[in-house]
């Protein structure tokens, strides 16, 4: 990466700017990653007789949990568009990169990704789980394993995305 992001015009360990170039590269890199969470969760992962993820019903779980309306059209909303196009890819953008650039500047994207999708997977499986469920980290079973695989992916095909939009500008 060169001195400035051409996508957010922003110096390594700093906060993108708010621009159209910036939400796109949100929308995007949003878009690419849940795509690639759901292929592998509900389509891979159960190929391989490891059982089916269902985002969208935790999140139907939660709201539930804190008296919203519970449907499956508002359990597909916070899956796919408040979580996987926007809450995750601002955490990379906005939070996890900016930290990671300035606290180990050595560290690739790669490694960086795989670290901020095994931190969705605490958040989600972890956090969420726990308080929507009562039972934080799913109680380890297959699930959880696949989630984990899931929310790393997740991680890495949105950084890799990011990586590749800034170096096409």
């Amino acid at each position: 990466m060169t001195a400035t992001s051409p996508v957010s015009l922003r110096r390594p360990g700093a906060f993108p700017s708010i621009s159209p170039s910036t939400l796109m590269v949100l929308l995007v890199s949003g878009s690419t990653a849940t795509v690639a969470f759901d292929i592998w969760g509900q389509a891979i992962s159960p190929m391989l007789g490891y059982g089916n993820l269902s985002p969208d019903g935790l999140a139907r779980s939660l709201l539930g949990r804190l008296g919203l309306p519970d449907g499956a059209a508002a359990g597909n909303f916070i899956h796919l568009l408040v979580i996987g196009l926007l809450a995750y890819p601002i955490g990379w953008l906005a939070v996890f990169r900016p930290l990671q650039e300035r606290f180990a500047p050595g560290l690739g994207w790669l490694a960086a990704s795989a670290i901020y999708g095994f931190g969705l997977w605490i958040l989600a499986i972890g956090f969420v789980a726990g308080f929507a469920l009562g039972q934080p980290f799913l109680k380890f079973t297959t699930i959880a394993w696949v989630a984990l695989v899931g929310h790393v992916l997740y991680g890495i095909v949105c950084g890799a995305t990011v990586v590749w939009l800034e170096r096409r500008r």
